[in-house]
């Protein structure tokens, strides 16, 4: 998992950059890794230095990570940054606040940051991590560079879970997660389970009593991205291209006879609109209902066309 986030552009970059840096990244379980990774090449802390266990721990003098694991920065914690910024490093040449989970913070927090973001002392740096940067305010994200980590590829995921995971088998996963390592994981965790009820979905019978059932938000990225990989191996295999599908199960095939090629095409694109829907708080069960109802006018119109 380490070397995967290694992999990104951020990471790559942290020797050179501006005094506020904000990094989207999609996967949330992994933020905070990702931002100690960032820390430690930030610091030129070496793997097994004194450096980079303290920055691991969240330990290091020049280096604050606000807020805990979980929590929200507060207007206190606001406080406590810049009365912290005024004062020099004390092992380190440069002194790193770490902000986690910034997508989070409230306006009165984002606002009482803004000066200091814009206007920070010489040797402060800032790097917020943020999931989306929607829920940033446009001021914030004018005063920083922008650093963001698209998804990672499959042969990526792949390899990464297979480091992971070295008994099981994550090509399913791999190709399902869309790019985001937590999902992948999620999917082996969840096993052949989550990829029965995306093609009870796609068939598209009783789906509001289906759709009651989509109740916890935190499911929605595992279960649209499930989805969507049951789609598209439907897609290659209403096209006779079933050996390139990451699952070649009865259900698939079932679906193939339901969805052309054309329909499948068009419900990834959806599947794809819902998901952006999702990052905009939309409601997860009803989200899913406009989307089975689209399904069907799509599958609908290219039964029409053939």
């Amino acid at each position: 998992m380490i070397r995967l986030l290694r992999s990104t552009r951020v990471y790559r970059s942290m020797g050179d950059v501006s005094h506020t840096t904000l990094v989207t990244f999609s996967d949330e379980k992994y933020l905070r890794t990702l931002l100690k990774e960032c820390a430690k090449a930030f610091f030129g802390a070496a793997d097994g230095s004194r450096e980079a266990a303290l920055i691991e721990k969240e330990q290091f003098t020049d280096c604050i990570f606000l807020p805990e694991k979980g929590g929200k920065l507060t207007a206190e914690m606001c406080a406590r940054i810049v009365d912290e910024s005024a004062l020099l490093p004390v092992e380190a040449q440069k002194k790193l606040f770490v902000l986690d989970a910034f997508h989070t913070a409230p306006a009165l927090v984002q606002n009482k940051l803004l000066k200091i973001f814009e206007e920070p002392p010489e040797r402060v740096y800032f790097l917020l991590g943020a999931v989306n940067e929607h829920a940033v305010f446009p001021t914030v994200r004018s005063r920083a560079q922008g650093e963001f980590v698209p998804p990672f590829a499959e042969e990526q995921i792949y390899e990464a879970l297979s480091r992971m995971y070295p008994d099981r088998d994550g090509k399913a996963a791999a190709a399902a997660c869309g790019g985001v390592l937590s999902v992948a994981e999620a999917f082996l965790s969840e096993g052949e389970e989550i990829f029965l009820r995306a093609e009870e979905y796609l068939k598209g019978e009783d789906i509001e009593r289906f759709c009651r059932t989509l109740t916890d938000k935190r499911d929605a990225d595992l279960f649209f991205s499930s989805v969507k990989m049951v789609l598209r191996d439907v897609m290659f295999c209403a096209a006779g291209l079933g050996k390139y599908a990451a699952r070649r199960s009865e259900g698939t095939r079932e679906l193939s006879s339901l969805y052309t090629v054309g329909a499948a095409i068009g419900g990834l694109t959806l599947i794809g609109e819902a998901q952006q829907q999702i990052v905009f708080n939309a409601n997860f069960s009803q989200c899913a209902l406009n989307l089975a109802i689209q399904l069907k006018k799509e599958r609908e119109k290219w039964q029409r066309l053939s």
